[in-house]
């Protein structure tokens, strides 16, 4: 099994690695989340690695145990907006591939203005997943649960259980100072 910097350094893996690794890795409490997040994927050949990251997706914000923000994008000047989930068609690419043309991304920018919102859109709470309790953000109107293990002090691997996906979706978060 790679080790999360081996992961990294190669650029992929495969899924069964992906969930030995997040399985190696410590749990954290779900106050351990509260704060502003950097987000970047993990690639596992997965049909979603790749797309955030080509919509321009910036991270996630916890602002408390009840207020998340699940899903920040960068705007065309570059201000992080949070967006309502329910409007970014993230399950569509568990049913058939979604395109990630550079322009694409660009083209979504201009229509972000239409997807922001104010509101908390998650929650985070403690499940178990996998046999452990940790932190999870639980999307409030989406079939989605979001599961951290601890990789260091500010980073953390996630996994995306969305029901009906055949495999999950891993992503990696470090802190913002």
């Amino acid at each position: 099994m790679a080790t999360f910097s081996e992961a990294i350094a190669v650029g992929s893996t495969s899924t069964d690695e992906a969930l030995s690794l997040f399985d190696s890795l410590d749990t954290v409490d779900a106050n351990f989340m509260i704060g502003s997040w950097k987000g970047a994927g993990f690639p596992t050949d997965h049909p979603l690695d790749g797309l955030l990251e080509a919509y321009h997706w910036y991270g996630k914000r916890f602002k408390t145990l009840n207020h998340v923000h699940p899903l920040l994008f960068t705007k065309l000047g570059g201000n992080k907006v949070s967006v309502n989930p329910v409007l970014v068609p993230i399950r569509l690419g568990n049913l058939m591939p979604v395109p990630k043309a550079a322009f694409l991304g660009r083209l979504f920018q201009l229509f972000i203005p239409l997807l922001t919102t104010r509101r908390s859109r998650a929650r985070l709470r403690m499940t178990h997943y996998r046999g452990k309790a940790s932190a999870t953000m639980i999307y409030d109107d989406l079939p989605i649960n979001d599961v951290f293990h601890k990789v260091d002090n500010n980073t953390v691997l996630g996994v995306m259980d969305l029901k009906g996906m055949v495999r999950p979706f891993f992503f990696v978060l470090r802190r913002e100072a």
